[in-house]
């Protein structure tokens, strides 16, 4: 019986000469290359859900969208689809400086469907955006404010770490509460995109290593992103409350 040949590996520089970039209308630059998990109709969409005022922010930075982005080592390699052989050492996104610009490779086959991809590229965003841009003084004051009165749980892993030992006290307090600060403004902004994308149910983002924030606490953050950045035209933002049966 025959078997399949292996995936073709190119390196992310050969990835980048040979793949042609494109730029939506709100400016985010982004590339497909090999056999990608999400159809061309919910690329676009999910690439033109982020608002121009985010968008603007992220110049000299391209989303190269790939099957698997593979690291042995030191190495950085992209294969063209899917392998199994591959797969475990296969990572969700590799941020590479090629140039005087910054690519990222997103897998899109490590994933299972359009929310997954589009989470992992909005969380990108989210990072990307305080790197460059900082962090809204207005979301800060409303997120310490929800942290001093004891609000539940928090929007990820890190946010929940940094806010116990901001709270904690001590000589390092200033610095974590500056980096719950920088998670809690990231993570929000991707929740943000991605219920712009698509409708969300809050407890899909549900995590077990730590309990998620508060809805009434979470629709605060979300309303003030949404004030910082607008949604694109075709896009909406809401939120809607359910009673869980």
């Amino acid at each position: 019986m025959s078997q399949a040949a292996p995936a073709i590996t190119r390196s992310p520089a050969d990835v980048v000469r040979m793949t042609p970039v494109s730029q939506a209308a709100n400016g985010v630059c982004y590339a497909v290359a090999g056999e990608t998990s999400i159809g061309s109709f919910d690329l676009e969409r999910m690439i033109a859900a982020v608002p121009t005022k985010i968008a603007s922010a992220l110049k000299r930075k391209a989303y190269y969208f790939v099957p698997l982005t593979v690291t042995h080592g030191e190495e950085i390699l992209i294969a063209d689809r899917y392998d199994v052989a591959l797969s475990d050492n296969a990572v969700c996104h590799r941020n590479l400086n090629l140039g005087d610009a910054q690519c990222v490779f997103i897998s899109t086959r490590l994933m299972d469907d359009k929310f997954s991809v589009a989470f992992e590229f909005y969380i990108n965003v989210g990072h990307a955006l305080v790197e460059i841009a900082g962090v809204s003084h207005e979301f800060s004051e409303l997120a310490w404010k929800q942290a001093e009165a004891g609000t539940r749980g928090e929007t990820s892993l890190d946010a929940w770490e940094a806010r116990k030992l901001a709270l904690a006290g001590g000589p390092d307090a200033e610095r974590f509460k500056n980096e719950y600060f920088e998670a809690t403004f990231s993570d929000t902004i991707s929740i943000y995109l991605l219920s712009l994308f698509l409708d969300v149910d809050y407890y899909d983002l549900r995590e077990r290593d730590y309990p998620l924030l508060a809805p009434s606490s979470l629709a605060e953050r979300l309303r003030k992103v949404a004030e910082l950045f607008p949604a694109n035209a075709g896009f909406e933002f809401s939120i809607l409350y359910k009673r869980r049966s």
